[in-house]
């Protein structure tokens, strides 16, 4: 009979927040894969566990060939836990090819739920939490992440992103060209631990807490949804009389844009996500504007 893959969830900063049940797996398994080993052993030293089965390394850069040592071991009847520096495997952290290639053999799958910096980050937000969406990490090079946030702007659900504290000011750079600047967001940082601190503002408001600041440490972004589009708003879109005007005015906030440096593309869902209306909306206006000028 094969054996049992446990995701172990740990804690994201105090250690107290962990459950007797992961001190118990982890003491108990043949096998603990652990993203960084010597985290490992401080985690099991504050909990006063003692490995009792072998510890192998699982991260990033060796989880491909390590996923097959791991399905060996288990296909032979071995418990495996598999656990993070922090939070749960295979969320943003090594362990979905893991559990994957456990998944296909047939190999039983189950969790220690522990701690996470996405639901935590959420329900301090105050933002709206029956709907929402994980981005996780943002794609590191600039034009990848406009791109990707161009595509967001027009989410109506509350999302949630994970940053590293060096790219943290130009992240939100972009977010308030794609997003607008008055859109809210609240900023956590280091949750759970003696460091900890939340920041509510708008995303221009936020942009400006980030300049000149040394920041550390762990950030989640929760970041409100896209508004929902006005009766009036809707109305004008529909080509009411008032419908020529309000195509002006977004023609020129576009264009506002524009005069400061931010190139066409993101000006549009900058605009778009500001006002509530479709980008081909805004797209229209400036086409119609620019037909009138010619």
């Amino acid at each position: 009979m094969s054996g049992t893959l446990v995701l172990c969830g740990a804690p994201i900063g105090d250690v107290r927040d962990a459950s007797p049940r992961l001190g118990e797996i982890l003491a108990t398994a043949d096998i603990v894969a652990a993203e960084d080993t010597r985290r490992l052993r401080r985690l099991t030293a504050a909990l006063g566990v003692t490995i009792s089965g072998r510890v192998v390394s699982c991260f990033d850069a060796n989880e491909a060939s390590r996923a097959d040592f791991l399905l060996a071991q288990l296909s032979a009847g071995a418990t495996v836990a598999l656990i993070t520096d922090a939070g749960m495997p295979a969320v943003s952290d090594p362990g979905f090819r893991v559990v994957a290639a456990a998944a296909a053999a047939g190999v039983p799958v189950t969790v220690v739920p522990g701690p996470s910096a996405v639901t935590a980050a959420l329900a301090v937000s105050g933002l709206p939490t029956d709907r929402w969406v994980f981005e996780g990490f943002l794609p590191r090079r600039r034009g990848e992440r406009r791109s990707r946030l161009t595509e967001l702007a027009g989410e109506r659900r509350t999302l949630v992103i994970l940053e590293a504290p060096h790219r943290l000011p130009v992240t939100l750079d972009d977010l308030t060209v794609a997003f607008g600047a008055d859109r809210t967001g609240v900023l956590c940082r280091e949750l759970t631990k003696t460091w900890e601190e939340i920041v509510r503002d708008d995303l221009a408001g936020l942009r400006e807490w980030a300049r000149g600041r040394e920041i550390r440490g762990e950030i989640t972004l929760v970041v409100a949804g896209a508004p929902q589009v006005s009766p009036a708003t809707r109305a004008m879109v529909a080509g009411t009389p008032a419908a020529a005007a309000f195509a002006a005015a977004l023609a020129a906030e576009v264009t506002g844009h524009e005069t400061s440096g931010t190139a066409r593309k993101e000006a549009i869902a900058a605009v778009a996500a500001a006002r509530g209306v479709p980008r081909r909306v805004v797209y229209d206006a400036v086409v119609a504007a620019k037909s009138a000028r010619q």
